[in-house]
This record gives C-alpha cells, sequence and structure tokens, in this order.
C-alpha cells in the first residue's frame, strides 16, 4: 500500500514531493490501518462461525417440544354445580391413546392402549424384548409424543428406570434427591432396600461417594439406590422398570416382599410394574400382557389362567423351569425343625398345581427358611438402625471424596511445557519461524530508514523533471525490493507456523487420546466425564486454534517493541535516559497482571469441567428429573456452575480493563518523551529521522498493550497445553502388544482351560482386596456359573481375567499361557464378554455386530437369527443399515443385550464371559439365548455370573464367592444335596414365597410411610 501510494503521489505531478512531513504522516496513517487490515480475514471466519452457530441455536430453539399431554388432576377440580371437588374412579388412566417416539415413524411405537389403576394397585406388565412395556411407562410421564387419546395421572409420581441412574453424589444424597431428610424414614427405607449389608461394606457408609453413572457399584446396589430413592419420595403413583432384574434373585424376593408386593411398604401405593419375573404375578392385582406395542390380554392372574391366556408364556418356559426344578431336588425335603412352621400355614400354598410348578412358585421347600429369617425381623432391623445412627453421626460433608477436586497448578508455567509444546510443533518449524519474523523485522526498519534518506535527499528535487530522473526509479525500486523482501520473509514464517502448528496439533492430540484410551480403568473410577470432555474439548480446542497466533503475535509485538526502541535510540539516543525507569514499570504491571491472569485462566478450565459434568449427568437422568418434577432444581444448579465459570471470566475482563489503563500511561510516557527529545534535537537531527522516531513512538502505546497481552494470553492459554500433557502422562495399562518372545500360539486359546492360582487384586492402590487368594480349575469347554451376594467379588473376577485389574498376587493361566505376559490386544481379543450393561455405538446395526467388516451378510443374519433379533432387524426398512442412536437409545435394553450376543456369536471365543446378560429380557427369550449359547458355544468354556439361578442349574459347576474367596465349587447337584451350602440356601432364599399367607407380614404390624 505504501509502495503504490509514494509511487503514484511522485509520478501524479511534477511538482509533488516526497518530504519527510508526507512521508511519515503517511507512514503513521498506514500503521493505522495495519491492525484493522490484518483483522479482516479474522473477523470474515468468525462471522462464518456466527451464522452457523446462529443456525444451530435457531434449529433447536424453534425445534418443536414435547407438549405435555397428559391431564394432571393433583388437586382435583369442584364441580360448579355441586362445588364439591370432583371424585375420580382411577389415579391412572389411558384411553385408546397411540405413542410414538417419533412422528416421522411410518407405525407408532405404542397402539391403541387403554388401561386404568385405582388407587393401591399393583399392576403388572410383562411381554416379549420389545414389545413395548418400558415406553408404556415413559408413556405415563409424558415423555413421548401422543398421536390420538387420552391420558391422565391423577398424584405425583416416582420412577425407577430399567437402568438405575445415579449421581456423582453421596449414597444419602442420591436417596434423600434433595427432599428434606427424615432420619426414621431415611433408616426405614434403608432397611427395606437391603441396602444395610452394602452401606457396612462402603468405608464411610452412606457418605461414601458414587462415582460417575455409578462405577463403583454393582449393577444391584444401584437398582436398590433408585429404588430407595423412590420410596422415599413419598408419591402417589410408582412406576417400576424392572427394577429386580439387576438384583439377585433372592433379594429380589426380598424387595417384593418388603417394598412392592401386598405386604410391603408401598402396598397404598398405585404400582405399575414392568418385569419379566414371572413368579410374582400371582400377587398382582392384574397383569397386562404386551406384544408389538399392543395390549394383548389383561386380567387378574386367576382370569389369565382361567382363559388360557398364559400357556403360551408358560410353555415357552417350561424346558427352562422343568430343568431348573429337576436340578434342585434337593430342596423337595426340609429339616424337622421348619416343620411346625410349614403346618401353620395354608395347604393352598403348597398344592400339585401344576402352573406353579412351571412358574417357579412351588414354594414348599423354601418358606420356612425365609420365616426363620423373618421372625426376628423387628429386633434385627432395631439393631441395624441403631448401628446404623451410629454411622450417620458424621456430619454430610465429611465423606471421603471419590473424584476429589480437580488439580490446579499454580505460579508460572513450568519451561518443560513450552519445550513440550515446541517439541511437538518441530524444532526446524520452530526455527523457520522465528528466523522469518525477525528477518521481516529487520526488512521493515531497513524500508522506513530507506524510507527516511529518501525524504532527505533533497537534490532529488531539483532533478526530479528534467536531469536525472533516475535516482526517483532507483529509491523506488529499492523500496520495492525491501518491501518484498519483508512479505516474503512474513510468508516464510508465517507458513512455518502454520505446519509446525497443525504438527503440535496432532502430536498433542494423538498421545492424549492414546493415553486416555489406554488408561487403566481407577483412572475412569476418579475422573468425572466432563473434566475428559473439558481437556480432549476445550483445551484442545485452544491448542488448535489459538496457541499458534498467541505465538505469533507475541514474537512479533516483542520484534515491535524492540524495533521502536531501536528506531527512537536511533534518532535520539538521549531517550535511552528514560528507557530503564519505563522498563522497570513495565515489568512491574507486566509481572502483576501474569501472573494474576493466569490463574484466573486455570480456574477458568477447571470450573468448565462441572458444567460438562452435570449437563452428561442431566442428560442421562431427564426421564427420572421430569417424573420427580426437580427440573426447576437442576436448572438452578446448572445456572449456579455456569455463574462460577462466568466469575472466572469476568474476573479476566476485569483484569484487562486494569491492565488497559496502566499501559496507555506508559505508552503516553514514551509518546511524550520521544516528541520532547524530538524537539530538543530539531537542530542536530535530519526531519526525516525526527520523523521516523515520532511515527514509531506513536505506534508504541499499542504495540506495548499489545505485547503484554499476548505474553498473557501465552502464558494463560499454554495452560491447555499443561493440562493436555497432565493426562499425556497418565499411567498406562500393561502393554498392547506381546513382546515377541511372550507371543501365543495363533490359535490360542484351543481348548478354553482356565486355572486361577493363589489370586489376589483390588481396584486402586491403597484399597482393600477385592479378591483374596483365589484358586480354581476350570476345565476345557466346561461350564461354570458364579454367584454371590453383593460384593462377593463376582465381577472382579472377570475384570481380572481381561486384565481391567491386575493382580497384586498370583496368577491366571489359559491354555498354559500366563495372561499377565501376554499384551492386552491379544488377551482381550481372543476373550468375548457380554456385559450386564450394554454398550451401543451410534452408527448401523451392521456397524455395531461387526464394525471391521469382517463378516460376510450371511453370517451377520445367522447371528441374528440365533440372538432373536432377525425379526427386529426385518421389521426396519434398512434391515442391517438400520440406525443404532447414541448409546442404543433408540432400542429396548434387552436388544441391546441381544445386540452383544449377537456380537458374541460372531466371535465364536473359545472363552466366554457373561456379565449377568439377560437381565433384562424376558424369560422366554432368556430360555432362548441359554438354549442358544448351550448349542453355539458347546466347544467353549463358558463363565456365567447370574441372579437367575435356575439359568445355571444345567451347567457343569458352580462358584459360590463370598467377600473375594472360593467358599464352594462343585456341581450343582452336589451343592444342592448339601443343605449346608451357601448356594443351597441362595436357591432357597431366591424361590420363597411372598404370598400374604406365608408373609409374617400380614400378621404383624406393617410399616407406613403414609404422612
Amino acid at each position: 500500500v505504501a509502495l503504490s501510494t509514494f509511487a503514484t503521489f511522485i509520478f501524479i505531478d511534477e511538482k509533488n514531493v516526497l518530504t519527510p512531513e508526507i512521508a511519515f504522516v503517511s507512514l503513521t496513517l498506514f500503521n493505522q490501518l495495519r491492525t484493522p487490515m490484518g483483522t479482516v480475514a479474522e473477523l470474515i471466519a468468525q462471522t462464518v462461525q456466527v451464522i452457523v452457530s446462529n443456525r444451530r441455536l435457531k434449529q433447536f430453539l424453534v425445534a418443536e417440544e414435547l407438549v405435555d399431554y397428559i391431564v394432571r388432576n393433583e388437586s382435583a377440580p369442584k364441580d360448579p354445580r355441586t362445588n364439591l371437588e370432583t371424585i375420580f374412579e382411577y389415579e391412572v388412566e389411558v384411553s385408546n391413546a397411540s405413542m410414538t417416539w417419533d412422528r416421522s415413524e411410518p407405525q407408532p411405537t405404542l397402539k391403541n392402549i387403554s388401561l386404568h389403576a385405582t388407587k393401591g394397585d399393583l399392576i403388572a406388565i410383562v411381554g416379549k424384548v420389545g414389545s413395548g412395556k418400558s415406553s408404556l411407562l415413559m408413556s405415563l410421564l409424558g415423555e413421548m409424543e401422543k398421536l390420538n387419546g387420552y391420558v391422565r395421572v391423577d398424584g405425583n409420581v416416582a420412577y425407577v428406570p430399567q437402568q438405575p441412574w445415579v449421581q456423582n453424589q453421596t449414597v444419602r444424597q442420591n436417596i434423600v434427591f434433595g427432599a428434606d431428610y427424615d432420619e426414621n424414614l431415611y433408616l426405614r427405607v434403608l432397611d427395606q432396600s437391603c441396602l444395610h449389608q452394602d452401606l457396612a461394606m462402603l468405608s464411610m457408609g452412606d457418605q461414601t461417594e458414587i462415582g460417575e453413572k455409578g462405577i463403583n457399584l454393582s449393577g444391584g446396589q444401584k437398582a436398590r439406590i433408585s429404588l430407595a430413592r423412590a420410596i422415599y419420595q413419598n408419591r402417589d403413583i410408582y412406576l417400576l422398570d424392572d427394577p429386580l432384574s439387576a438384583v439377585d434373585s433372592h433379594v429380589g424376593a426380598q424387595l417384593f416382599e418388603n417394598v412392592i408386593g401386598p405386604n410391603g411398604l408401598l402396598k397404598n401405593k398405585t404400582r405399575i410394574l414392568v418385569t419379566h419375573e414371572l413368579s410374582y404375578l400371582k400377587y398382582t392385582d392384574r397383569i397386562i400382557i404386551m406384544d408389538g406395542g399392543r395390549i394383548v390380554n389383561e386380567g387378574s392372574y386367576a382370569e389369565l389362567m382361567k382363559s388360557g391366556a398364559f400357556e403360551q408364556l408358560i410353555e415357552e418356559c417350561k424346558n427352562e423351569q422343568v430343568l431348573f426344578a429337576q436340578r434342585k431336588v434337593g430342596l423337595e425335603k426340609e429339616d424337622d425343625v421348619y416343620a411346625s412352621d410349614e403346618e401353620s400355614l395354608s395347604d393352598d400354598t403348597f398344592g400339585d398345581n401344576h402352573v406353579d410348578n412351571l412358574l417357579g412358585t412351588s414354594h414348599m421347600s423354601t418358606v420356612s427358611g425365609i420365616i426363620s429369617q423373618r421372625r426376628f425381623s423387628t429386633s434385627r432391623f432395631k439393631r441395624r438402625r441403631s448401628t446404623h445412627r451410629e454411622s450417620l453421626s458424621e456430619p454430610i460433608g465429611a465423606h471421603r471424596q471419590l473424584t476429589g477436586v480437580e488439580r490446579v497448578e499454580t505460579g508460572r508455567v513450568k519451561l518443560d511445557v513450552y519445550a513440550k509444546y515446541f517439541e511437538a510443533m518441530g524444532y526446524s518449524f520452530s526455527l523457520f519461524f522465528i528466523f522469518g519474523l525477525v528477518a521481516n523485522t529487520v526488512a521493515a526498519m531497513a524500508r522506513n530508514v530507506w524510507l527516511a534518506d529518501w525524504s532527505n535527499d533533497n537534490s532529488m528535487v531539483a532533478e526530479l523533471d528534467k536531469t536525472k530522473p533516475q535516482p526517483i526509479l532507483l529509491r523506488l525500486e529499492v523500496y520495492a525490493l525491501i518491501g518484498f523482501a519483508e512479505e516474503f520473509f512474513m510468508f516464510f514464517g508465517m507458513g512455518s507456523l502454520l505446519f509446525g502448528g497443525v504438527a503440535a496439533s496432532r502430536n498433542l492430540h494423538a498421545p492424549f487420546l492414546h493415553s486416555i484410551f489406554r488408561a487403566p480403568m481407577r483412572f475412569f473410577d476418579t475422573t468425572p466425564f466432563g473434566r475428559i470432555l473439558n481437556r480432549i474439548g476445550k483445551d484442545i480446542e485452544t491448542v488448535d486454534m489459538l496457541l499458534p497466533y498467541n505465538i505469533e503475535f507475541f514474537v512479533h509485538c516483542i520484534l515491535q517493541v524492540a524495533s521502536t526502541l531501536l528506531i527512537i535510540i536511533y534518532s535520539t539516543p538521549i531517550f535511552a535516559v528514560v528507557i530503564l525507569p519505563l522498563a522497570l514499570l513495565y515489568a512491574v504491571v507486566l509481572q502483576y497482571y501474569i501472573a494474576t491472569s493466569r490463574q484466573l485462566k486455570r480456574l477458568e478450565s477447571i470450573t468448565r469441567s462441572p458444567i460438562y459434568s452435570h449437563l452428561s449427568e442431566s442428560i442421562n437422568g431427564v426421564s427420572t428429573i421430569h417424573a420427580y418434577n426437580e427440573v426447576p432444581k437442576f436448572c438452578r444448579l446448572s445456572e449456579q456452575k455456569v455463574d462460577t465459570h462466568v466469575r472466572c471470566r469476568y474476573l479476566n475482563y476485569v483484569a484487562n480493563r486494569w491492565l488497559s489503563v496502566r499501559l496507555e500511561f506508559i505508552g503516553n510516557c514514551v509518546v511524550l518523551f520521544a516528541a520532547l527529545f524530538a524537539v530538543l534535537a530539531r537542530e542536530t537531527t535530519s526531519p526525516g529521522v525526527l520523523g521516523l522516531s515520532i511515527s514509531y513512538s506513536l505506534n508504541i502505546t499499542f504495540v506495548l498493550n499489545f505485547a503484554v497481552r499476548q505474553i498473557s494470553k501465552l502464558e494463560t492459554n499454554i495452560v491447555s497445553v499443561e493440562r493436555v500433557k497432565e493426562y499425556t502422562e497418565t499411567t498406562p495399562e500393561a502393554e498392547w502388544e506381546s513382546k515377541p518372545e511372550n507371543k501365543p500360539p495363533k490359535n490360542w486359546p484351543s481348548e478354553g482351560r482356565i486355572n486361577i492360582i493363589d489370586y489376589s487384586t483390588r481396584y486402586r492402590p491403597g484399597l482393600d482386596l477385592v479378591v483374596k487368594k483365589l484358586n480354581a480349575e476350570i476345565n476345557t469347554h466346561e461350564k461354570v456359573g458364579i454367584v454371590g451376594r453383593t460384593g462377593a467379588g463376582k465381577s472382579s473376577v472377570t475384570l481380572a481375567l481381561f486384565r481391567m485389574i491386575e493382580p497384586d498376587e498370583g496368577r491366571i493361566v489359559i491354555d498354559g499361557v500366563n495372561i499377565s505376559n501376554l499384551g492386552l490386544h491379544d488377551l482381550r481379543s481372543n476373550l468375548t464378554i457380554i456385559p450386564q450393561d450394554p454398550v451401543l455405538f451410534s452408527g448401523s446395526l451392521r456397524f455395531n455386530l461387526d464394525p471391521f467388516n469382517r463378516y460376510s451378510d450371511n453370517e451377520l443374519w445367522s447371528a441374528l437369527e440365533y440372538a432373536n433379533l432377525k425379526e427386529f432387524a426385518y421389521s426396519h426398512p434398512g434391515k442391517l443399515e438400520h440406525e443404532i442412536t447414541e448409546g442404543g437409545a433408540n432400542i429396548s435394553v434387552g436388544q441391546r443385550q441381544l445386540v452383544c450376543l449377537a456380537r458374541a456369536l460372531l466371535r465364536k471365543s473359545k472363552v466366554l464371559v457373561l456379565d449377568e446378560a439377560t437381565a433384562a429380557v424376558d424369560m422366554n427369550t432368556d430360555a432362548l439365548i441359554q438354549k442358544t449359547i448351550r448349542e453355539q458355544f458347546k466347544d467353549s468354556t463358558v463363565l456365567t455370573i447370574a441372579h437367575r439361578l435356575n439359568t445355571i442349574m444345567d451347567y457343569d459347576r458352580i462358584i459360590v464367592l463370598d467377600s473375594g474367596r472360593v467358599k464352594e465349587f462343585d456341581s450343582p447337584a452336589n451343592l444342592m444335596s448339601d443343605k449346608k451350602s451357601i448356594f443351597y440356601s441362595m436357591v432357597k432364599s431366591a424361590n420363597h414365597d411372598v404370598s400374604p399367607k406365608s408373609s409374617p407380614a400380614s400378621s404383624t404390624k406393617s410399616i407406613s410411610i403414609e404422612p
């Protein structure tokens, strides 16, 4: 711009002379334009971002909101004619309602639903996987879209989801859930929810912090805490989505008897229970059978049995249940000590009822054990309450934190953080960048000195038109050449920075992501998801988008300040006298501001993590939050966390304003002294040089201000590298690949023989052992069930097999290979697990079955057929390409587990682990799955953790764990023949009677939570 302007000015008129006045006033104006012009490209990019963000926000804000179609009558209206409150016959009423999750779907999810429930009713909903049971409960919560019909809910609602939702808070806070704390009610709820024993195992009792998504609890513990929360809220209507599937059978029976059943804590409440446990159905007031999103039959247990509506359901379960009955032959006789208790019960409880046998509700041999256990329930409750009161005596804030406070560095950012970034950037790119900017600054100084000399050359005025036009061209050519050199070096330096910045982003992001994926399980136990999301989101964005510009501006500003001071000192050497005091003042301001802004940036970063964590937690539990009408509370919590974050940002802006005032003062001092000394030196210094000095000094205020800000921004933004570096240095799991000398045979494991020898392990250093001196030898192709009460160490054994936790001592040997010597890839790729909590990814059904495209379509369809999912896949237009949303949210929990089963069928590993893999499916589907496993994995070793004991009664052997030790290890028949065995007592407890006739609650004072 300067070159073309000066050339035009000179050649447009012969009388135009480029004097110092004209040259340096123009140059000052050009310098004023430099920054605005330089930000045009950035403004264009930001404008595009604003447009895109605005469009996305608009799409979200104008999106159709879920209409609250439920008619709520928590306060009944008055009849205008009688002035009396309207009395509704039903607390829950649905009439010819059709519901859908997505209006674009061709068929509604629920079709022509009609049901009603009066106060105190216990209604069971049964049906096969994907029949619409959970969707029916969701429709009563108002979570679906109503196409037609009428839905009324008269009262407030409590909801227990199929997948329990717990918060990253203490046990007590999860149960109380913001309500007023009532100790007597609280202790009663703990007792009836079977949580006392679990709390006794936790180091801080009910003040123990639950990890994110309940990561430090078993599935059964999460389910009971979710149920306890619902009980404590003391609502009118309880929607229970299969809450007993995740707990051991005997615990489920106790929960039904203590809480849900006809004599339970909720006996006067309206209860709608989704269940797969057919043994509970005879104790319900009404049963609803669903299939394909419709209610295909309903009535009382007796009515449905009389009409034959249960025949197909029973027939499909017959083989499984009969097998169970054959396996528990040892229970058909009882000790004499129980005889008197049996005789005191009604005869019809033990009749030879064929249906009772098939449903597993013939309890002749089990009730007496429960009676002996329950006989002293009142005194035991008193003892528990007094003992637990002691554990509750601690202040609420005295719990030991699992996650802890996010680490915050203090003081200056260490030099190794800068070294880390420049190493990631590449030292060659760094040197090229610095060389380019230094050369650019030198060229800019040379160009301006040349301009000063040109404007001082008075002899050119006389020679311009006639005799010597050549010097003007020479001046222009040199000026242009220096200008082109200046731009070349800028291009060279910025190009180096661009490629270096991309390399730095890649070299920091890849190890960071690798460290997260390779982090041990204890890292995720103690690190909330929000913290990881914050670092992989905001911090990586800072490294990608901001740091390269910060470095460029920082280096550029330092060079600008240095060149300005050099030019001023060159023009007026006396200026050097004032540099020292101004520099000291500048350094004091700089140091004070940088220390403050750096720490504020760190606080800003760590206060962002709770926002992400809270948002993630709220989205996961949105249905529960809606059900309990706690949306305002969670909005307030979110606002509080945002406010905390905004405070830190606001303080940063305040610090910026503080800085601006002081830098303006220092800059104006520089201008003052530069102008003063220029006036004093007017007789000894040429006008061009003085003009150069003044033009540079006028820019010093902006340059100083900008320099400090860039130094501060560099210090604060390099904190992102510090935070990324911290996670990159997380201690990883064991080696991913095996060392050459430890490589397993190509077909390993070929037999599936497992030896566990003196094995002990813990979840994290400093914690107690969860598995202690465990010894077990599992033979080739053997089917072994693993049972035990909560906290016995069942899941810990499976985690140990996959080396999710490492041994303290001992070893696990599979087919003669010590798994501790293997790389994790070689180990885990050759074993298969079907987890209790199924994991699905956003993508097609094909992708979720076969993410690496290793199998043909025929193999995929075969696996789906064996997993009982073929009909589901065919029912969607996309079939194998049917889209699965994140986490499998658009299919039922049972279907998610079946997808995981199909994956396992494709892999056909020699070692298969099932961690309560059929908990969320109905008994019919469970029976089909067990049949599939027996047939398809007959040549594999199968380890099954089971709550439904009937699923493992035909296994070769059973391992009974207690407190991390093997207490029993024998065939089911041998264990059942020993009436003193733990397994025998578990089978008894799992099948005890919960009818009013056999329940001691019917003859004793019941516990009520009525106000």
